[in-house]
């Protein structure tokens, strides 16, 4: 016996998956936002102009 799915229910698993890749993309875009604040404020000084020359 072979059974099949549905082209409903095909879509409707492509369609949860976008969304959940796109809330983790968008999750993960956050924190990493997030950790690079966090790190120019704890740095506490300005880059060296032997940098940009």
């Amino acid at each position: 016996m072979t059974t099949y799915m549905t082209l409903e229910t095909v879509l409707r698993i492509v369609e949860n998956s976008f969304l959940v890749s796109a809330i983790a993309l968008i999750a993960a875009s956050y924190i990493g936002l997030a950790i690079i604040d966090t790190l120019e404020k704890s740095q506490g000084h300005s880059p060296k102009a032997k940098w940009f020359s």
